[in-house]
């Protein structure tokens, strides 16, 4: 079958024709993984750089997806001479990057933004802690990124004078990937942990932003449908592509829908008893009952909260566990005291990304982050 009759078959998304995925465009085992391209993290980048994979159209340095994330992201933010400019070759030029505060569009916005991260924290490190990949070089790759940042605040930033501290917080960032560029992302930067560790008051900051926004902010009507529903299948492969057995894409779909639209009881059953869990502004914790306890405080602040899950992928099998990414998105009106000052009655727009490490079923680590600076100032704005 040819790619166009391909795409004719599978039908287009919204942005830049991004290919919903399906059951077979997931891997099913780990040769291809971030554990075995760093032998269990023990290296960041191997010296033969992991086994061979097609990648018809990228750069003929990169071995596998793995590969190409892990040494992109070192090329441009920690080599000696900071390619940063590369960025231009592995971003498309309308490339759209959904992040915290809206859609930013185009490479040379992202040379930018580096430049200018890299000016604040000139010893910044980008260590990969997980990547969660699906897709071929055909369709596209999506990979789901966790990305670990350290460095010291030794220059001014778009927050203030340099501070002199040092941060260590972790972004997880979504992309699409075709022919060496990638050209859609969905990108959630912790701004919040990095404002706490720099020592600046999240809320303070929110209200200097809201009054004076960034890029993207506050985001359209017509950008928040476009960052819920691209990549996202017409129908959840779980209903399109029923199976027998364990079913990653019906779990997440189902745990995400329970447990944050208010069915607390679904976390006996999806979580396990010693669950790890770290999220946005530093939120660390272990134990179903601090999770209970953390989806609590979130909901008591929304009452009428809806949530939706926008798309998921997958790797791994029965005897291996899996590694299962999560986007989703939500709606709920400001009503309750709680975390999130005294209510505005506004209706806001919350979304994330969420990574699970799960075995025999049961979810053992947790990794989630959501705009929760944007969700700041959407109530500051009120």
């Amino acid at each position: 079958m040819k790619q166009s009759d391909f795409e004719l078959e599978r039908g287009r998304s919204r942005s830049h024709n991004a290919l919903p995925l399906q059951r077979s465009d997931m891997p099913m085992d780990y040769l291809v993984s971030l554990g075995n391209y760093t032998s269990g993290r023990t290296i960041r980048i191997p010296e033969n750089l992991g086994p061979t994979q097609s990648l018809q159209g990228f750069d003929l340095t990169y071995r596998n997806i793995i590969d190409y994330i892990v040494r992109i992201t070192y090329r441009i933010w920690e080599t000696n001479d900071r390619e940063v400019e590369y960025i231009g070759e592995c971003y498309s030029p309308d490339s759209q990057v959904f992040d915290d505060y809206g859609l930013q569009l185009g490479n040379q916005k992202i040379i930018a933004d580096t430049q200018h991260t890299t000016a604040a924290f000139p010893d910044i490190v980008l260590d990969a802690e997980e990547v969660i990949w699906a897709g071929n070089d055909q369709i596209g790759f999506h990979t789901s990124h966790i990305t670990r940042i350290s460095g010291t605040n030794k220059g001014l930033s778009r927050y203030g004078n340099a501070t002199g501290k040092t941060v260590n917080f972790f972004v997880i960032a979504n992309c699409v990937a075709l022919q060496n560029d990638i050209f859609l992302e969905h990108v959630l930067y912790n701004t919040s942990a990095m404002l706490q560790q720099l020592g600046i008051d999240p809320w303070e900051e929110a209200a200097k932003l809201a009054q004076n926004p960034p890029a993207g902010w506050p985001r359209s009507q017509d950008n928040w449908d476009q960052l819920r529903s691209v990549t996202s299948p017409a129908i959840p492969i779980s209903q399109a592509e029923p199976i027998l057995g364990f079913d990653p894409d019906a779990f997440a779909r189902e745990t995400h829908h329970n447990v944050w639209n208010g069915d607390l009881s679904a976390i006996i059953n999806s979580y396990a008893e010693n669950l790890f869990f770290e999220g946005a502004t530093e939120r660390t914790f272990s134990g179903r009952t601090a999770y209970r306890n953390y989806v609590n405080e979130l909901r008591s602040v929304f009452h009428d909260l809806q949530l939706q899950v926008d798309e998921v992928y997958w790797m791994g099998n029965e005897l291996d566990g899996w590694l299962i990414s999560t986007r989703w998105s939500a709606e709920g009106t400001h009503l309750g005291d709680g975390i999130y000052q005294s209510p505005t009655g506004r209706t806001c727009q919350l979304w994330g990304i969420t990574q699970w490490q799960v075995l025999n079923g049961v979810i053992q680590k947790e990794w989630q982050l959501f705009n929760e600076l944007d969700l700041m100032m959407q109530i500051l704005a009120a």
